[in-house]
């Protein structure tokens, strides 16, 4: 038609890539209803500065007419939505060090110095290049058999190392019916290229195996690395637990019921604990079914099942001995709302135990799926001082 003014093929492929960018950008941030959404979400918002990038390359020519300005806008929407994680994670840097001393007390002299620490919670450079490891030594052990089961770990040690190195204990997730000790290895090789021996273990799912199998395991699991000192250079009196989702309940409960002092610390990466609180209040039913998962770990629900309930709730056995506490949480996690590691975290509190929260706004469950992303980044700066500190040197007192 006579004076239409349609936009050319170049434009109009400038706002649909300007919309998908944006349509990025609001996954990132914005709370998800189904798991396929949600798991989008930890793409973009743990990766989406390489969208944004992408975005700055393929939207040339703007402001050339009106419908390119009209896309560019669409995009530098989607740009700083993109952005907004990494913008949120690097404002830690300012804060989270001296959260940590707070808590903690600075890292040990003794430290780990195979490889320097991380110098921040988040570098830019790393978003881009990776957080770079040295090569480990992985073995696989049988730590106990169960009814002709055999119960594995695998143990990342450091390739070149000297004396009795601390231990850290890696508990899979999976909503204690899944997962696989082989899940998201990066944080278990950089530790050991750090200084650290870590096991990550295998353990008993539901629904064949119920509350406290789980449990059992860890404590088998913690016995069978001791024992591992004799030909290993391993300390066994220098423990600490760490556990991601299903594996942070199963990992705080362990480090809080063990009445082990070989156990200085326990670490939970968006851990459940207010179990009853969690089936009253269910994530949403197309993210996960969490009131299903608590039923199938636990037997039944809390009306008939409760003395199990309670007895898998780690705030119950908190008391001023209790191991030191470091919770990593997502604020928009959309499987376990981050009232969970308040939770434990008010115990503690009045229990008198060093603990602290790490906080991310921006973050998701899984966050640190992306290991060189800004939760990813943020995660492990925040567990390696930890470990530094608690690790090395006397055991902590409460404060």
């Amino acid at each position: 038609m006579a004076g239409s003014t349609l936009p050319g093929p170049g434009a109009l492929g400038r706002i649909i890539c300007g919309g998908c960018v944006a349509a990025g950008g609001v996954i990132a941030v914005a709370p998800q209803p189904t798991g396929v959404l949600w798991q989008a979400s930890v793409l973009f918002g743990e990766w989406g500065h390489w969208l944004a990038l992408l975005a700055l390359l393929l939207l040339p020519g703007w402001r050339r007419s009106r419908t390119d300005f009209a896309g560019a806008l669409v995009a530098a929407l989607g740009i700083l939505l993109l952005l907004s994680p990494v913008i949120r994670a690097r404002a830690l840097n300012a804060t989270l060090p001296a959260a940590l001393d707070r808590a903690f007390g600075p890292p040990a002299a003794s430290a780990p110095t195979v490889q320097p620490p991380r110098p921040a919670p988040l570098v830019l450079a790393d978003l881009l290049f990776g957080v770079a490891s040295d090569d480990v030594i992985v073995d696989e052990h049988v730590y106990a058999v169960v009814e002709n089961e055999q119960l594995m770990l695998d143990l990342y040690r450091p390739a070149f190392a000297e004396g009795a190195l601390p231990v850290v204990i890696a508990i899979h997730g999976g909503g204690w019916v899944a997962g696989d000790k082989r899940e998201m290895p990066e944080l278990y090789e950089y530790l050991a290229s750090r200084g650290y021996v870590v096991a990550s273990i295998a353990y008993r799912l539901a629904p064949r195996w119920q509350f406290p199998a789980a449990q059992e395991d860890v404590t088998a699991a913690i016995r069978y690395v001791q024992d591992l000192a004799h030909t290993h250079s391993l300390d066994p009196q220098r423990i600490a637990l760490l556990g991601r989702s299903a594996g942070g309940q199963i990992a705080v409960l362990a480090a809080y019921t063990a009445s082990d002092p070989a156990i200085r610390g326990v670490v939970s990466y968006y851990g459940p604990f207010a179990l009853r609180w969690g089936y009253d209040n269910p994530a949403k039913p197309g993210v996960v079914d969490s009131s299903g998962l608590l039923e199938t770990y636990l037997g039944g629900p809390p009306g008939t099942h409760g003395e199990r309930y309670h007895a898998a709730e780690p705030s119950r056995f908190v008391t001023p001995e209790s191991p030191p506490t470091l919770f990593i949480q997502g604020l928009r996690d959309e499987h376990v709302s981050p009232f969970h590691a308040e939770f434990v975290s008010s115990r503690l509190i009045d229990a008198g135990v060093r603990h602290a929260v790490v906080r991310m706004p921006w973050a998701t469950h899984a966050c640190d799926f992306f290991f060189s992303g800004p939760c990813g980044q943020v995660s492990t700066y925040a567990v390696e001082r930890f470990l530094g500190t608690i690790l090395h040197g006397a055991p902590a007192s409460p404060p």
